[in-house]
Order: structure tokens, then C-alpha cells, then sequence
């Protein structure tokens, strides 16, 4: 046993140069991520308005949501596009209230579901393409948007959307506002989640050209993409849909113009069942799209999935244009595959390997000279400047509990140090976006700064958790009675 430990022990340094360059090569390939946020301070894509006015679908899955589609519908119904260029369907799935009715009764086409055995909205959705193609045919319409029952459009969201899709985008995305944000902290963390998405991804993203990736509703793509029905019924049928179409060569664009709002949880029960659903659903995506964006990262569009073969129909273009077009393909394709690879636990794994099992093996056998407070962080450094404990610890057992201990000690002080600057993120974000959030006092800004880092702290446990539990479906209760007028009131 102790020579086993002796053997560990040898290989640290020589694990500690491995680590080296695992992290050089890891910070090397996110380096891309911080052109990102310099692009989304200052710029967007900016579309020219539309020529035609295309027709499309709105596809609503709904389950027990008759508190809050009424203001939904109400705020499509109010939308300056042509009402004969745009018919709204609904899928009443599983309800046990009167959805339908409300539905019904503002003008929609509403068909009902009831199949407890497959759950997910993606299923939902599934059923509602099947009965649009069905009653209409999909083909019949240009484009469909997606939208949750809980959400209110601004009056201009479908002729902004227009002018994006005009200009040849097959799949875009928009503004996602928030209609609660200031009702709590756990809201306002999903608030500034958002406002952070659409400034460190989608505007960048936007501009090169690139794909960015759908968040769960607000967003339109091409008839084309449910050519063949609609197939994604996983935990986060928005990631696997992201994935899939930057497999097969699509960009997602982002028209920042277009805003629509969304409620977002306030029970932190209902939050984390919810993140945990995410997290989840992200190591799906992973696992089945993973591979294919892996390998367009080499072959570009020489491999797609089967399915989406007959779907892209190529044009003869110049080399040049080729040659372009293939390298932004690859280069999307290594960007999506990025979002979707789970860092969060690869890193921890790095980390309890190298700092918990081998140095742990090391302190054993050579003893160890510790700081009460290691790392090399800001936030360490200046905890050691107000407390510099050193000790030397001698071989064996003790000392090897006491190196453990510390080391997770550091990964503390390492997390707090990156949350405190993540604070100054949520400085940013209330700034740039003050014409758009919810007007609200000073002190619920500085308790919102505070609280924000708890979101990412949830999503990176629940990762944790996400590899190795079941997870399943449960909907997200939705009851705010926050109507399109009351936003524009407020403004």
C-alpha cells in the first residue's frame, strides 16, 4: 500500500506540468470567447427593413397555462404585422384547466394532447407539427416561431423578426426580457442570465456571422428545418435543435430589435428542479450532437446526419466563397461544441485528480509547506496579504488530511474570487441595458449584484448531480398577471 502511494506520489510534478498544459491549451481555445465580449459591448447586427412580408406559423405548447396565455395571445393579436400573414396554434398538452377554453376564445387554433407517457415539450411540439402539416401543411408557411405560454411580445417583435428573416437568416433569435425581474432575487439571477446571453453571445455571434444557440422560446426558423416533422423531444429540446442545425450548416443569427418577456421562477425549489432539468438536457445534447459537430470541425459539411442530408440544397458559388463558407461552418461547429461540452465537470475532475488524490498521495510521503490561504487568484493573494499563515507539516497521515482539507480550502477561495468578479458582470449588464430593464430602486440593483452569482453556482451543481441522477419533466408553474400594457406603463 505505501509503495502504491509512493508511485502516486511520484507522478505529481509530472502531473502538475500536464495540468500546465492543459490549461494553456483550454485558455487558448476560449481565448475566441473575449473577442466575443468586445464585440457585444459596442456593436449588433442591424437588418434592413424587409421587402416582403412572409407567413408564418406560431407555435405555442402550452400545459396548465390558463393564468397567463390570455396576455400572450392578447399581445400577438396586437402585433403591427398583417394578421392574415401569421395564424397562432396552440397544443393544450395534458391540461387539466381551462387552457383550451382561454385559447380558444382569443383566436386561436388549439388542439388538445393528452399523453402522460411522453412529457417533454419537444413531444409537444412533435404532436402540434404532425397536426399543422395535417390541417395546413407545414410548407404553407415560410416560418414558425416558438414562444412559451408565459410570454408577451412587443407590438413591432414579428416585423423585427421579419426584416432578419428577409434578409436570408433561416434561424434567429431575439431579446428575451424580463417581466418579473424585480419580484425577487431568484428571478432577477434568470434576468441577468439573459441580458448576459444576448451581450457575451448572441451579438457577436450575430455579427461574424456565426451560429449562436436558441434558448427555449423566442426565436423562428425556416419551414425547412420541419420538412420531416419535428424530432427533438429531449430534456432541452433547444440544444439538441442548436446542435442539430449547426451540424448541417445553418447559422442562428440574433436580431436585437425584436424583444419579447418571459416570467421566471421566484421558489427555489421550482429553480433548481428546473436547472437540474437543463443540466440534464445539456449533457443529452452533448452526448448526441457532440460527435457530429466534433467531427464538421474536420470535414466541414463532407459528413451531416443521415436525416439532414436532402435538407440543404447547395449553391454554386465562387472558391473563395467556398472556402469562407467552410471555414465559418467549422469554426460554428467548434463554438457549439464548446457550449456544449460540460468544462464545469472536466475541470473539477482535473482538479481532484492532480490537487485531492496525487498531491494528497505527495503530502504523505514528502511532507508540505501550506499557506492557510493558497491559490493564485486576486482574492487569495489579498487574503494573504491580511493573514500570512504558513506552517511546514511533516510525512504522513495527518498531513495528508491537512493538504486535502486546504485544497479544497483553495477551491473555495478560488470560486468566491471568480464570483466577485462576476458581480461586476451584473454592474455592466444594468448599465448597458438600463433602457430596457424594469425600473426598480438602488437597493434592489445592489441585492440583485449580489445575489447573481448564485445562478451560475446552481447550474455548475447541478451539473454534478445532472451525470448521475435520472432526471425527468415536471412543467414550471406560471402565474404573473403582468400584462404587455403594464410593461409599456412602466417604461
Amino acid at each position: 500500500m505505501v509503495a502504491f502511494v509512493k508511485a502516486i506520489a511520484d507522478f505529481y510534478k509530472q502531473g502538475i506540468e500536464i495540468n500546465n498544459e492543459i490549461s494553456y491549451i483550454l485558455a487558448l481555445l476560449l481565448l475566441y470567447k473575449a473577442v466575443y465580449f468586445v464585440l457585444g459591448m459596442f456593436f449588433t447586427r442591424k437588418f434592413n427593413p424587409a421587402k416582403t412580408k412572409h407567413k408564418y406559423g406560431i407555435c405555442i405548447a402550452a400545459r396548465n397555462e390558463e393564468a397567463v396565455i390570455g396576455n400572450l395571445l392578447d399581445s400577438i393579436n396586437r402585433q403591427d404585422y398583417p394578421k392574415d400573414l401569421y395564424k397562432v396554434f396552440v397544443v393544450a398538452d395534458n391540461c387539466t384547466d381551462n387552457t383550451y377554453k382561454v385559447a380558444k376564445e382569443k383566436g386561436a387554433t388549439v388542439y388538445k394532447r393528452f399523453d402522460d407517457k411522453h412529457r417533454t415539450k419537444g413531444f409537444a411540439l412533435q404532436y402540434l407539427f404532425e397536426k399543422i402539416e395535417q390541417d395546413y401543411k407545414r410548407s404553407s408557411f415560410d416560418g414558425f416561431f416558438i414562444f412559451d405560454a408565459d410570454n408577451l411580445l412587443k407590438e413591432d417583435y414579428i416585423s423585427r423578426m421579419n426584416d432578419a428573416f428577409d434578409s436570408g437568416e433561416k434561424i434567429i433569435t431575439s431579446f428575451r426580457n424580463t417581466k418579473n425581474f424585480d419580484e425577487n432575487w431568484i428571478a432577477s439571477t434568470y434576468a441577468l442570465h439573459w441580458i448576459r446571453s444576448a451581450r457575451t453571445n448572441h451579438r457577436a455571434r450575430s455579427i461574424l456571422r456565426l451560429a449562436t444557440n436558441i434558448q427555449g422560446t423566442g426565436f423562428l426558423f425556416a419551414s425547412e428545418i420541419v420538412r420531416n416533422g419535428w424530432k427533438y423531444t429531449s430534456l432541452t429540446e433547444d440544444r439538441a435543435l442548436t446542435a442539430d442545425c449547426v451540424a448541417a450548416g445553418y447559422r442562428i443569427s440574433y436580431q436585437d430589435a425584436a424583444e419579447f418577456y418571459d416570467e421566471q421562477p421566484v421558489n427555489l425549489r421550482i429553480a433548481l428542479r428546473q436547472r437540474l432539468r437543463w443540466s440534464k438536457g445539456h449533457l443529452q445534447a452533448f452526448a448526441e450532437s457532440g460527435p457530429y459537430l466534433f467531427i464538421n470541425i474536420f470535414f466541414g459539411k463532407l459528413i451531416l446526419k443521415k436525416d439532414w442530408r436532402d435538407l440543404k440544397q447547395t449553391e454554386d458559388r465562387n472558391l473563395a466563397f467556398k472556402i469562407l463558407e467552410s471555414v465559418r461552418h467549422r469554426f460554428a461547429s467548434f463554438d457549439t461544441l464548446v457550449q456544449l461540452t460540460p468544462l464545469v465537470f472536466i475541470n473539477l475532475l482535473r482538479w481532484f485528480i492532480l490537487y485531492v488524490l496525487i498531491y494528497g498521495c505527495y503530502a504523505y510521503t514528502n511532507g508540505a509547506t501550506k499557506y492557510l490561504f493558497g491559490g493564485g487568484n486576486d482574492f487569495a493573494t489579498t487574503l494573504r496579504e491580511y493573514c500570512d499563515l504558513k506552517w511546514k507539516l511533516p510525512p504522513g497521515l495527518k498531513t495528508m488530511f491537512i493538504c486535502i482539507s486546504l485544497a479544497v480550502l483553495y477551491r473555495l477561495i478560488y470560486r468566491v474570487g471568480e464570483y466577485i468578479k462576476s458581480m461586476m458582470d451584473a454592474v455592466y449588464f444594468f448599465l448597458v441595458e438600463y433602457a430596457r430593464i424594469k425600473k426598480m430602486n438602488i437597493f434592489k440593483k445592489i441585492l440583485y449584484v449580489f445575489t447573481w452569482p448564485i445562478f451560475d453556482i446552481i447550474g455548475r451543481y447541478t451539473i454534478y448531480i445532472a451525470l448521475f441522477t435520472k432526471v425527468t419533466w415536471k412543467p414550471i408553474p406560471h402565474n404573473s398577471k403582468v400584462t404587455i400594457d403594464d410593461l409599456r406603463r412602466e417604461k
